[in-house]
């Protein structure tokens, strides 16, 4: 019998200090959570298969996707299609928190990353790799 997994979303979210964290990983999604840093941003980038679906917890920012900007604050959902080119950038002066649901898996399964840079080195040198079915 599977158990329950179970999270305080928004808290977990609130107390990670790390620009990116897996939290879950799934056959078909994954969960993780993202703190952005004043006048940082995620970088602009496109999942060619892979939707993704941001809900903020706190700060403000915007959302760049698909040619379109919308601000974004606590409470705000943003989905990003598969292939679509997006950016989130933190506009305000606290982090802008957030935690977002990718399907599949875009990141290796329990990755940490304390910094932006963290992440894109460890993208950039294959170690960020999501799981695959053997």
């Amino acid at each position: 019998m599977a158990s329950v997994t179970h999270f305080t979303i928004a808290t977990v979210a609130e107390e990670s200090p790390d620009f990116r964290r897996v939290l879950w990983t799934g056959k078909n999604t994954q969960l993780v959570v993202m703190t952005i840093p004043p006048d940082g941003e995620i970088g602009e980038e496109v999942h060619e298969d892979i939707d993704q679906i941001l809900t903020f917890v706190s700060g403000v920012g915007e959302a760049k996707v698909g040619g379109a900007t919308k601000k974004v604050a606590q409470g705000d959902l943003v989905v990003v299609p598969a292939g679509t080119k997006h950016n989130f950038l933190n506009t305000g002066p606290n982090p802008l928190v957030l935690y977002t649901v990718y399907g599949p898996p875009e990141h290796a399964d329990g990755a940490v990353h304390h910094t932006k840079e963290e992440a894109d080195e460890a993208e950039e040198s294959g170690q960020d790799e999501p799981p695959t079915e053997s």
